[in-house]
């Protein structure tokens, strides 16, 4: 899933009930490299990508509600996996993520 307004940016999967697995969503741009977790009903793994779709940052497990991300120096885009998503992928940074 791609968000493609400001306000599909903002909301992300908030709301949502669930993110099947082997789904996600990529937030581009990720405004400041930052994002919250007011809202989930589901914990999510974080992948900060840069420009060129190298990973910067994992954060992985963030908890509904208190969860937050408050900035990622040189961030672009972040991808929001299903928990435990980027312990089983492997997923560090320096990486690098071909989105097709």
């Amino acid at each position: 899933m791609v968000p493609r307004t400001i306000f599909g940016r903002a909301v992300g999967l908030m709301l949502r009930p669930q993110l099947e697995a082997g789904r996600g969503m990529w937030i581009n741009p990720c405004e400041g490299g930052s994002i919250t977790m007011i809202f989930m009903r589901f914990p999510i793994d974080a992948v900060f990508l840069d420009r060129k779709e190298r990973v910067k940052k994992v954060y992985a497990n963030l908890h509904t509600w208190w969860g937050v991300v408050w900035f990622v120096w040189g961030a672009q885009s972040v991808i929001e996996l299903p928990a435990g998503s980027t312990a089983a992928l492997g997923l560090q940074a320096g990486d690098q993520i071909i989105i097709t």
